[in-house]
């Protein structure tokens, strides 16, 4: 199999593939196409690879390749599955990848601008998959998460991951329009990696991007229109003590033009990723009454 994995690999290569869809290279992809053809679980193993491939792992494997290279679909939504903070997920076409960075505060508790132990009411905006929601109802076995999407079909996709993972006792998926659905809730950890790519950036996307929902990227004209309503609206929605994270990726520059009063915290990941910042509750309150006395 090893020669198969190298055969696969080679073709990736050639072709010029666009990467980072859960997927870092060439040898990512080519694997995870092996190991769904296999049935098996991550990683290969070096006993796998000695033996010899049976007939039936080389056509599914070259089926997904050829897939892979004529139609630049990401190899996730060729396996429908990932792994995101360490959970397995089933994944398609209705819902985006899972890549954020996020997964990476997730598994430190949010420390040290939270108190894990104290931590009971959790949201992520914009669930997709649930893999944020998922992963943080792991992470805070007390806590009880809610995971709202404005999407129907990617809440479908949520549901799956939620039964699945058997956590429906404390992970709710609702339809919402960011709050609109959350009257008067309140939570201690408000998450949410939302649409921000904007109109320009959307036109210059490498192929493979068309295969994710438009709806879960695309937001306007400068890719601000879910960061704004988030900044507005999630102030009236954390317990004291609570804390807004949101990922921007590469819109970070344009936030930062745009609310200059906001004394974001710009996290670092040992992973790789970024444009991701945190705001406390007592922040969002001091900017919001430091703008209405200006105004006034």
């Amino acid at each position: 199999m090893g020669e198969l994995l190298g055969r696969v690999t080679r073709r990736f290569r050639r072709a010029r593939l666009f990467y980072g869809h859960g997927t870092l290279e060439a040898g990512d992809d080519a694997a995870a196409l092996l190991v769904h053809a296999l049935g098996s679980e991550p990683p290969l193993t070096a006993a796998q690879l000695r033996r010899r491939a049976g007939a039936a792992v080389v056509a599914e494997v070259e089926r997904l390749a050829e897939r892979r290279l004529r139609e630049r679909v990401p190899v996730v939504y060729l396996t429908q599955r990932c792994w995101y903070a360490g959970l397995p997920l089933y994944i398609d076409s209705r819902v985006l990848i899972p890549r954020s960075p996020i997964a990476e505060l997730i598994e430190q508790h949010f420390e040290p601008w939270i108190v894990p132990q104290r931590v009971r009411r959790i949201l992520d905006v914009g669930t997709g998959s649930g893999c944020i929601a998922l992963a943080c109802a792991r992470a805070f076995p007390k806590a009880r998460v809610d995971a709202v999407d404005i999407d129907p079909a990617a809440l479908e996709v949520a549901r799956l991951n939620i039964r699945r993972l058997r956590l429906a006792r404390r992970v709710r998926a609702l339809q919402s329009d960011h709050f609109a659905a959350l009257k008067g809730d309140r939570y201690d950890i408000i998450v949410s990696n939302p649409p921000y790519v904007g109109r320009r950036e959307m036109a210059g996307l490498p192929a493979e991007y068309r295969h994710e929902p438009r709806g879960a990227l695309a937001a306007g004209t400068d890719g601000m229109d879910s960061v704004r309503v988030l900044l507005r609206e999630a102030i009236s929605h954390l317990q004291p003590g609570g804390i807004l994270i949101v990922e921007v990726g590469n819109t970070e520059r344009a936030v930062r033009r745009a609310f200059p009063h906001l004394p974001f915290l710009w996290l670092q990941f040992s992973r790789g990723g970024g444009g991701v910042f945190l705001l406390t509750r007592e922040q969002l309150q001091a900017a919001a009454r430091s703008e209405r006395q200006s105004r006034s």
